[in-house]
């Protein structure tokens, strides 16, 4: 958790969701009745966790009172889909434009340059490609092992009590369970 997490002064709803859908469900309607996604916390990744700690866990809610766990910020499905979107594209880019430059300065045929610079793109298309799988991939192990777990585990940062309230009302609405809120009252 952030330095500012540990303080006992700040109020949480937290949360244990079964899978993905419902735990994306609840963040929607978090960020759109006006919670900010920077308030909105996922359980570090398992390696991080045991690190932090000393010691492996069994289930997610051993961890939730625990002002020691690290967390990492919520990242939005679109976020990932964009950077791995700059994943195909940048290299695919760069190799294009690289070859483009190159086949200019040597001088070689126009149609020597297209099939050239076509090439290229399509090679870093690929490496690009690999790359983002590997992201994807990444995010659904992390998720997975967290489901192994009992649970993803979410915390949502409330600005008082009504603020709290409000987010146990929608963390229940989309099947949460060990929805409750923690630390000092406003």
């Amino acid at each position: 958790m952030s330095p500012d997490q540990t303080n006992s002064s700040v109020r949480e709803a937290v949360a244990v969701f079964d899978n993905v859908e419902s735990l994306q469900g609840a963040i929607d309607e978090l960020e759109s009745s006006g919670f900010d996604r920077a308030d909105l916390s996922l359980l570090a990744g398992e390696p991080a966790v045991e690190e932090k700690l000393g010691h492996a866990y069994t289930r997610v809610e051993e961890l939730e009172e625990d002002p020691k766990v690290p967390t990492v910020a919520y990242v939005a499905k679109e976020s990932i889909g964009g950077a791995e979107g700059a994943l195909i594209g940048t290299p695919m880019y760069i190799a294009a434009a690289t070859t483009a430059g190159i086949m200019a300065v040597a001088g070689g045929p126009i149609a020597l340059t297209i099939a050239a610079v076509a090439a290229a793109g399509a090679a870093g298309g690929m490496i690009g490609t690999i790359l983002a799988t590997f992201l994807d991939r990444h995010h659904a192990e992390y998720l997975q092992e967290q489901l192994d777990h009992g649970g993803l585990l979410l915390w949502v940062r409330a600005r008082d009590e009504a603020h709290g309230q409000e987010a146990l009302t929608i963390l229940k609405k989309h099947s949460a369970h060990d929805v409750h809120l923690h630390g000092a009252t406003a």
